[in-house]
């Protein structure tokens, strides 16, 4: 489970950081460009509303888009060695890389805070697998935003696989909002997710 807090992105200068480094070519910037978000469900990464203006890197995106390039993982055994770091390179071929991710979904949820009681609006992605490779959480999230931002086709993430160097993918995000919410030797069950 990854918690990426929505309404204070802004105040997260981790967050910039990735977001510098969202859509990296003029292609990709380009196509960033004409898919602003203006709606509801868009929401900022890095800088505000404001500063959005034709060259700029765009900086929206909508939970359903991110929740939408999730899904295409489900139920594929995948070489997830683009979205790995540290890796020793022995490791980087063949099955040591390969994960089965069994449930991949975003929602859009508030939590209340512990400190005031007020509620922040957080996107949760919710990852279920057979195994998970080093770093390999958070830089699909911050890859699967930036894509969610450069308003990508559905099979980005699946044509990212084929990378062959890991730049192609996103920096990670923040360990911060990374959390291990279950560990299970039996059987995946779709029922015991936490988002359907």
């Amino acid at each position: 489970m990854y918690i990426f807090p929505l309404e204070q992105v802004q105040g997260w200068q981790h967050i910039e950081d990735v977001a510098d480094k969202y859509c990296s070519d003029s292609n990709q910037l380009n196509q960033c460009t004409e898919n602003l978000i203006e709606g509801n469900n868009a929401y900022a990464v890095g800088n505000s509303k404001e500063d959005v203006v034709p060259g700029n890197k765009p900086i929206r995106f909508e939970v359903s888009k991110v929740n939408h390039l999730l899904r295409q993982l489900e139920g594929k055994l995948l070489s997830y060695k683009m979205f790995a770091r540290d890796t020793k390179p022995s490791r980087n071929i063949g099955p040591p890389t390969e994960c089965f991710v069994y449930h991949a979904r975003a929602i859009e949820v508030s939590l209340p805070s512990a400190k005031d009681g007020k509620h922040t609006q957080t996107m949760c992605i919710e990852l279920v697998a057979n195994r998970f490779l080093r770093k390999m959480v958070r830089v699909l999230v911050s890859t699967v935003i930036r894509e969610a931002v450069a308003g990508a086709d559905e099979d980005a993430l699946l044509k990212l696989m084929d990378a062959t160097c890991r730049r192609a993918t996103a920096p990670p995000a923040p360990p911060d909002g990374l959390c291990l919410v279950n560990v299970g030797y039996e059987e995946f069950d779709p029922k015991r997710c936490l988002i359907p």
